[in-house]
């Protein structure tokens, strides 16, 4: 896994098509990448990881993004409209925080992380649950 950052701590990222383009400075490195077990994560099947309100900046394709909400609303998720792929989301759980889709950052992939530790987004923090319910290994067997 090579995530290449500028002197500045900022990474390229973009979406499958390239229509969104964004720079990202990541709280924690790559080190908070996480899943969660919530309905539309379950679905989408990303890595996150995170990153400050303030540290993530759409270069290109802002009329691109598609905004999705659901159940209480507070949790913004973001996805290009063109090739449909998960970008980023402002988290319910920390709305002052994005979670960012590993997949989208330059030189990373979800299958460079052997272990990647799972939230209980069915029960989610804000209404008193939470935490860390398993871990999603990746084994490669050849090449």
């Amino acid at each position: 896994m090579t995530l290449t950052v500028d002197a500045e701590g900022w990474s390229r990222a973009a979406c499958h098509c390239g229509a969104v383009r964004f720079r990202v400075r990541l709280t924690g490195g790559l080190d908070s990448a996480r899943r969660c077990d919530c309905s539309l994560c379950r679905m989408r099947g990303a890595v996150a990881v995170s990153a400050a309100l303030d540290d993530i900046e759409i270069i290109e394709g802002a009329e691109a993004l598609t905004e999705y909400r659901f159940n209480t609303g507070v949790a913004r998720h973001f996805f290009c409209s063109h090739c449909g792929i998960y970008t980023h989301h402002q988290r319910r759980s920390n709305p002052d925080q994005y979670g960012v889709n590993a997949a989208c950052l330059e030189g990373v992939s979800p299958f460079d992380f052997a272990e990647v530790p799972v939230n209980d987004g069915r029960n989610h923090p804000s209404d008193g649950g939470g935490g860390v319910i398993g871990v999603l290994k990746f084994e490669r067997t050849r090449g």
